[in-house]
């Protein structure tokens, strides 16, 4: 398999530069953010969240994801072994699901990973609430800040996490060959 580099601010000095003098082209930069749970993380009725995936979650949540096909089995496994306290959210409409999202609490920081919208459900602000309820949830299991991990690019994403107060903390990108 052809190397991929992580550069993160912990990276020596110089190294994103002696890669691309060696050839690795820089493929995506992602950005880490946090914000304070502070009162409008409010809990949204319609957004339900479980301690474990359940199957239709899980098949949801796949067909959604950019995980290839192959590897799903595994991605259902690893979501599985999450030890808690960990949410898994999701959002009904007519008795479909068309939004999910991941929260794990760690110490005082609740992670939000993973907020996926069906493309027929986008525009409704379903990911503003996704995002608050797992806020919410993990305020309720000793959280204080919220954080997440965002692509530089996604110019939905960008705009409504910076509405809810949060800030980026550092970036990383990769460099492939």
């Amino acid at each position: 398999m052809p190397p991929v580099w992580r550069l993160t601010p912990l990276a020596p000095a110089g190294t994103d530069e002696l890669l691309a003098e060696a050839g690795y082209r820089r493929i995506e930069e992602s950005r880490v953010q946090r914000a304070a749970i502070d009162g409008h993380f409010v809990a949204d009725p319609e957004v339900r969240i479980a301690p474990s995936p359940s199957d239709d979650w899980l098949a949801g949540f796949a067909a959604l994801s950019p995980v290839a096909p192959q590897h799903r089995e595994t991605m259902a496994r690893m979501l599985r072994s999450i030890a808690a306290p960990v949410g898994f959210a999701r959002v009904e409409d007519n008795g479909q699901l068309v939004a999910f999202a991941l929260g794990v609490v760690d110490g005082d920081h609740v992670g939000l990973f993973d907020v996926l919208v069906a493309p027929q459900a986008r525009r409704r602000g379903l990911a503003r609430r996704l995002t608050l309820s797992i806020g919410a949830w993990g305020r309720d299991h000793g959280a204080h800040f919220a954080y997440l991990q965002v692509v530089a690019t996604n110019t939905a994403a960008l705009p409504l996490y910076a509405s809810l107060g949060f800030e980026t903390v550092y970036s990383y990108g990769y460099r492939v060959s």
